[in-house]
């Protein structure tokens, strides 16, 4: 089943700042990928903080989980979605960007 289950938010200006209001203000904890990048990681749908100037986008990335990336790329092609980042591994998994016919972006990723 494919559900939204992250939520990727841009902090590249400020995400020191960032992280610690989230944690100030509703308790949440990030472990760090890097020194650009954090992330809760013990939610139903988590949280992460993209600091990465060249990787970040401009809005809110919904990341939807899949079973099947490979098939659901060939999906979201098939019915009218644009790829706007092909597949691409990260510490976890892997995913690719997409854009919908609305023009929002959002992401598939899979652990495989």
């Amino acid at each position: 089943m494919a559900r939204i289950d992250y939520v990727e938010l841009p902090s590249v200006t400020a995400h020191e700042l960032t992280r610690g209001f989230y944690s100030k203000a509703f308790g949440w904890q990030f472990t760090d990928f890097g020194g650009d990048y954090s992330a809760t990681t013990s939610g139903d749908v988590d949280l992460g903080l993209n600091g990465q100037p060249n990787e970040a986008l401009a809005a809110p990335l919904p990341v939807i989980r899949v079973d099947d990336l490979d098939a659901t790329l060939d999906a979201v092609a098939a019915a009218g979605g644009v790829i706007s980042r092909p597949i691409f591994s990260f510490p976890g998994g892997r995913r690719f960007h997409f854009i919908d016919p609305s023009g929002s972006e959002l992401a598939a990723w899979s652990e495989r």
